[in-house]
């Protein structure tokens, strides 16, 4: 039977990408690889307890979702993420994974919408980055940067360009919290005409990041 190390399981109001205000299942896996400088769940690298896929399923059952999101941590650090994420499909939800980028998406279910998160340079983790997951996305899936400064704006413009990213998958720009006014980064998209969806996160203006939200 597959088990898997997880931090937490929780109900709450998706904080970002595409289905940001909805209620929503997460899925929180323990481990990640990276530290990246900006990180708000330091607190998954470590401890949590092994659950088993069926435990897992009825937990999330008990909350009678639409939407599961999957995250860590890094959640494909834990080889076990791929048939949780399909298991989760087939109990028909529209399940989410949040994911660095940093480990291969091959063999990750067609079902899942994939959003992957490039590191720009404040992350501290930009050499991480492995492109070649690019091409693994699709129309359904996203693309989530997090700027920390205009180092990081124009990096991610000039990268976007080399990598023909716009035409892959929506992308999404998000603004580290607390590291410069996030109206700045709203006017550096509207000035450059980005066709990004520019995001704060929810969760950090309702709950602070407080564990289980």
């Amino acid at each position: 039977m597959a088990s898997l190390r997880i931090a937490e399981i929780f109900y709450s109001l998706q904080g970002e990408t595409r289905t940001v205000g909805l209620p929503t299942v997460f899925v929180r896996l323990t481990g990640c690889p990276l530290r990246c400088h900006y990180c708000d769940t330091a607190y998954a690298f470590t401890g949590g307890k092994s659950w088993e896929l069926d435990d897992i399923l009825a937990e999330v059952a008990s909350y009678q979702p639409h939407y599961v999101t999957v995250t860590g941590g890094e959640p494909l650090a834990q080889k076990n993420c791929w048939p949780l994420l399909t298991a989760l499909c087939d109990q028909g939800y529209e399940v989410s994974l949040e994911t660095s980028g940093a480990i291969t998406l091959e063999g990750i279910d067609p079902r899942v919408v994939k959003v992957m998160d490039i590191k720009t340079p404040s992350s501290g983790e930009m050499d991480k980055n492995r492109w070649e997951n690019l091409d693994l996305l699709d129309s359904k899936d996203q693309l989530k940067a997090v700027i920390g400064s205009r180092e990081d704006y124009d990096w991610f413009r000039a990268m976007a360009d080399t990598h023909a990213l716009y035409g892959r998958c929506e992308v999404l720009l998000s603004p580290a919290h607390g590291a410069f006014q996030a109206r700045e980064l709203a006017e550096w998209i509207l000035s450059d005409r980005l066709p990004v969806r520019f995001q704060l996160q929810l969760h950090k203006y309702l709950w602070n990041d407080e564990p289980g939200h």
